[in-house]
């Protein structure tokens, strides 16, 4: 009997120590994570935890931060861990303001954005032309007239006239873009498809560029770039464009360490495909979209088309963008007084200040919030009274964080502004250093030195600046516009008006908090913090330590979003 006893006192311990293990076991792969990264130098950006050496993620979100001691708990047999070896990690770059199609559109037309001289240009036209169907239009993007070692002769202004585009091109039509944007150069066969001949007149907000003779030269600025008639895609095919489109500028923003992007506008029909392709698990990056159309065109449909992290936070719509004027590179910038290069213009108001007024409107009473493009003084000062207006019509509505996208030069009377009214700079580093060799010219010293990308300036009045690139006007690469918002440092070697820089952690915080919190996603991005979207880069060179010249030399070694490691170099 005491045997007998013995055995089941025996069996019943070996239960109990069996249930132990295996709750043990339970318990440690509940809390195992699905991805660890270790061994790094993990920055946050959040002031409580700003450091750390090694990050769990369980699902798309980050689930704990520490040492790489501490989170060996989290390291289950089905983790993958990742040795970061030394290598910085820091919240996902927020591009906070680009064109998402439009960087896949890049891909698919001719890149001028090397180009040193007009001749090469028309170099890459006769190429293109050779190869083209007879009728096939010849399309290109990213030329800028004061980025060429030579002006072309003849010349208007300095932009070329179409002649010697007409000689490498006489029979396929060609339109390209300038790197802005903000003009279109044409050749005569498109000039004639489209019906532009000498009697016609510039449109309201536009400006087609004429010789000495009255003959348009081929140039057309802002508004009047609208007058081009390309022929469109339909139904299926141009379904297909807009996928491969798509699918084209994730894989790009992807290789360059983005996990947001802030697309600064698109038409309804485009925001329905990214839906689709979102709605499809196709998309890797996550899109914060603002609507631009026309305002008729959307003013009964603003309910429908707001979302706010739809598919697991790949696709919010919450914004309208409107464009109160032009860049200043085409002069097009709309001015409180003439160019100091062009006495006889202020640059051009592409949109109507009362059409703006209206969409404030729709989008105060909507819950949207409203980015408006100003580049120019005058510009800025229209679009600041817009909002101001729209502000004391509504003292019920608060914290709005309505938008200025660009932001590049500024009267002083309206730096202050943005922080009394609450108004996101929404800005773009790289602009600055890019734009600079011509910026004295066009607006000379003392306007420059006043209001031309005043970063620290418009900092202390308690605005908070969003960084980005405007791509496709410039490279994705949030690692070029970083060094450009610490540096200001031209390729000559001089400063743009240094005591505008700003340091690296303030850099830094412009290409992820500020984002998130610009288009209201401060809760779920924009920093490393349990709870939040796992969504990290790593770089291959400490951005926040390096000397700065070598900080154009880091390279994207990891993109993670919502824990997926969506691009390894």
């Amino acid at each position: 009997m005491r045997t007998l006893r013995a055995a089941v006192f025996t069996i019943f311990v070996a239960s109990i120590g069996t249930l132990v293990l295996q709750a043990r076991d339970a318990q440690q792969t509940a809390s195992a994570a699905d991805l660890v990264l270790t061994n790094g130098r993990i920055v946050t950006v959040e002031e409580a935890q700003p450091e750390a050496e090694a990050i769990a993620i369980t699902g798309d979100r980050i689930t704990a931060l520490g040492s790489a001691g501490a989170m060996q708990k989290y390291v289950g047999p089905n983790t993958k861990v990742v040795d970061l070896k030394g290598q910085l990690a820091i919240p996902g770059f927020i591009e906070s303001h680009g064109h998402f199609t439009g960087v896949g559109e890049m891909k698919l037309v001719l890149d001028l954005t090397t180009a040193k001289s007009w001749d090469e240009i028309l170099a890459m036209v006769g190429e293109a032309a050779k190869k083209a169907a007879p009728g096939e239009w010849i399309r290109g993007r990213g030329w800028h007239q004061e980025k060429w070692t030579a002006r072309p002769e003849p010349n208007v202004e300095g932009f070329p006239t179409h002649a010697s585009l007409d000689k490498v091109s006489p029979d396929n039509p060609v339109v390209l873009t300038h790197a802005s944007g903000h003009a279109s150069f044409v050749n005569a066969k498109a000039m004639e498809l489209s019906g532009i001949k000498r009697s016609t007149e510039s449109p309201a907000g536009g400006d087609i560029l004429r010789d000495p003779s009255g003959d348009a030269t081929g140039l057309l600025r802002e508004t009047a770039s609208r007058l081009i008639k390309q022929p469109e895609l339909q139904g299926t095919e141009r379904e297909a464009y807009g996928r491969k489109v798509l699918q084209l500028a994730d894989r790009e923003v992807l290789s360059k360490g983005i996990t947001t992007f802030e697309d600064a506008g698109s038409p309804l029909e485009t925001i329905d495909l990214m839906k689709k392709v979102v709605d499809e698990g196709a998309m890797g990056v996550r899109l914060w979209v603002m609507i631009r159309q026309r305002n008729e065109d959307i003013a009964s449909k603003l309910t429908h088309y707001k979302m706010i992290d739809h598919g697991n936070g790949h696709l919010t719509v919450r914004a309208i963008k409107k464009v109160i004027d032009g860049a200043l590179g085409s002069r097009g910038a709309w001015l409180l007084a003439p160019y100091a290069d062009k006495p006889n213009s202020s640059g051009l108001e592409t949109t109507p200040v009362a059409e703006i007024e209206q969409t404030a409107r729709l989008a105060i009473a909507n819950g949207y919030q409203l980015c408006v493009h100003a580049i120019g003084d005058r510009g800025n000062r229209e679009t600041l009274s817009i909002f101001e207006r729209a502000f004391n019509a509504n003292p019920s509505k608060r914290d709005l964080r309505w938008r200025v996208e660009h932001a590049q030069h500024l009267s002083a009377q309206d730096i202050p502004r943005f922080g009394k009214l609450g108004v996101i700079a929404s800005m773009q580093g790289i602009h600055c250093t890019s734009d600079a060799p011509y910026v004295i010219e066009r607006l000379g010293a003392k306007r420059a030195e006043e209001g031309a990308y005043v970063w620290q300036k418009l900092m202390k009045t308690g605005a908070v600046i969003a960084n980005g690139t405007d791509a496709p006007v410039e490279d994705v690469d949030p690692i070029a516009s970083y060094y450009a918002s610490v540096s200001r440092k031209l390729k000559d070697g001089t400063v743009f008006y240094p005591e505008q820089r700003m340091s690296r952690m303030e850099a830094l915080e412009s290409y992820t908090i500020n984002g998130a919190y610009a288009a209201f996603e401060e809760t779920n991005r924009g920093s490393l913090k349990p709870g939040k979207y796992a969504d990290v880069t790593v770089l291959s060179k400490d951005i926040l330590k390096v000397p700065e010249d070598e900080i154009p030399t880091a390279r994207v070694v990891y993109t993670i979003v919502g824990g997926r490691v969506l691009y390894h170099q």
